[in-house]
């Protein structure tokens, strides 16, 4: 009698572990494993269209010969010496912690009456916001550029940043070997800024202002400074194509303050530049 009063606590004792195992091997299966991350939805998030653009090129080399001579001419290329012509378009590489991401090359043409120097930045916007792909991503940095650059739009341009897309937007480190190091000095002055009735000084043509024939998105910005050495005038090119952000920094410098570097020279020789870049869709 006693052996058939624990035989049914012993059965029921055995179905209750049996479920429980059950239960936990389940479990274990639903969840896919540990391979999701804390913080994230999972498979409710929806996935972010990745970038067209997977590599960069190598910049000191993607700029034509000729184009560099255009832009760093020196004085009777003929009898130059070829190993100084050889070492002044080479470049410079920029030193970046992931190529992949980001590549540049500097040069820099230094003569007794002035110098010339053309930065040329490549940075591959990568998203890491779920729902954000790389070039959703990739606007609102340039967005925040052309933002801090004070680049004039009209609301409804296509190029006008959006306060949304400014918003947590960073700006992101500045190219290596920039031109432009901090805020002009009160002696610099803008081409083509708004003079007291409104319409652009100097004609609307040179001045800060988006292109509408380069990239996805794109601005050229021009600045003229005075320093205690001379003056020189800087070119800002910043345009985005797909998940790609290229910034194109070029600037000439006068020892004699008499002698103010031009805009309509040095923005058509910065423009062709940055056409020729966009064209060779980065050797992808």
């Amino acid at each position: 009698m006693q052996r058939r009063a624990h035989a049914p606590a012993a059965a029921l004792a055995a179905a209750v572990l049996a479920a429980a195992l059950t239960a936990c091997s389940g479990g274990a299966g639903a969840d896919g494993g540990d391979d999701s991350k804390p913080g994230q939805a999972g498979s409710t998030a929806p996935a972010a269209q990745p970038g067209k653009y997977r590599s960069l090129p190598e910049p000191c080399g993607y700029v034509n010969r000729e184009t560099l001579r255009r832009l760093l001419p020196t004085p009777g290329d003929d009898e130059a010496d070829r190993d100084t012509l050889a070492k002044l378009y080479k470049g410079q590489a920029a030193i970046t912690y992931d190529t992949d991401r980001r590549v540049g090359c500097r040069w820099k043409l230094e003569a007794p009456e002035g110098s010339r120097h053309l930065t040329v930045d490549f940075e591959r916007v990568v998203s890491y916001q779920p729902g954000v792909s790389d070039e959703q991503r990739a606007e609102q940095l340039y967005a925040r550029r052309a933002t801090a650059a004070h680049i004039p739009v009209s609301s409804g341009s296509p190029s006008a940043p959006s306060s949304s897309a400014s918003q947590g937007a960073s700006s992101g480190p500045h190219p290596q070997g920039g031109a432009q190091s901090g805020s002009p000095a009160p002696s610099a002055s803008r081409p083509g800024a708004p003079s007291a009735s409104g319409s652009p000084a100097g004609g609307a043509s040179l001045a800060p202002r988006v292109l509408d024939d380069l990239g996805d998105d794109a601005f050229i910005d021009d600045k003229l400074i005075t320093a205690g050495s001379g003056v020189h005038r800087d070119i800002n090119i910043v345009f985005r194509s797909a998940n790609v952000i290229v910034t194109i920094a070029y600037d000439q410098w006068s020892a004699d303050k008499q002698h103010v570097p031009g805009s309509e020279d040095l923005q058509g020789k910065a423009q062709a530049l940055a056409r020729e870049l966009d064209a060779g869709n980065f050797n992808n």
